[in-house]
């Protein structure tokens, strides 16, 4: 599976410049490579992202999840979430778990892996739990 050169350049841009909130990605079947569907402006919050996934297709998010520490510092972690719903049809399913660690490996400085099959398993309460 290919990656399209614009994943890799949003993701910097989330990444560097926090030009963004959230990165949607989605597998083009027809160019057989991974692209980018939407982006997410920084003053989006993590609901807004958790709207944008289909609830019966699989999709790759990158997720720049800001926060406070106990000892009262500000920090940022960025979270990869393979999105799976069980309504996601297996074909699609099955490619994008095949896929996944290949594109990964593009996205150079994710620190969290979160895997997702409905809106409960990547809920803001898991998001902050893995965050600490």
């Amino acid at each position: 599976m290919a990656v399209d050169d614009d994943c890799k350049r949003k993701f910097l841009e989330l990444k560097a410049k926090r030009t963004y909130r959230f990165v949607v990605f989605r597998i083009d079947e027809k160019q057989k490579q991974v692209v980018v569907e939407r982006v997410g402006e920084p003053n989006l919050t993590y609901d807004d992202f958790a709207a944008t996934l289909p609830p019966d297709e699989c999709r790759y998010c990158v997720y720049d999840f800001d926060f406070v520490t106990e000892e009262g510092c500000q920090k940022s972690k960025i979270f990869f979430i393979a999105w799976s719903p069980d309504t996601a049809k297996i074909r699609s399913k099955m490619l994008y778990a095949s896929s996944k660690d290949r594109f990964k490996r593009e996205l150079d400085g994710i620190q969290v892996e979160l895997q997702a099959t409905d809106p409960t398993e990547m809920g803001l309460d898991v998001i902050r739990g893995r965050a600490n």
